[in-house]
């Protein structure tokens, strides 16, 4: 959870891509984020929560009522860092 360059900020414990969730952090999202859930990468995420231990990713082409992807939650070991460029 450490960064290696002072212009990246501090990866937050709870992150999410939708705009529209309180956990949306615009200035994190500017850089390459990589995700590795029980000790594989994953590049689906579109929520996570390191002190819970879970990731929500999309339930395959499932749609909710709203037009946007059904997501589930994935327990297991979470580690998000900085993608080197």
């Amino acid at each position: 959870m450490s960064t290696d360059n002072p212009a990246r900020p501090e990866l937050p414990d709870h992150l999410s891509i939708d705009v529209r969730s309180k956990f949306y952090n615009p200035e994190v999202l500017g850089h390459a984020i990589g995700v590795r859930f029980n000790g594989n990468e994953r590049a689906d995420v579109e929520e996570y929560c390191l002190s819970g231990g879970w990731i929500k990713v999309p339930a395959g082409k499932t749609l909710d009522r709203k037009g946007n992807p059904l997501l589930i939650k994935l327990k297991g070991r979470v580690e998000v860092y900085y993608v080197q460029a």
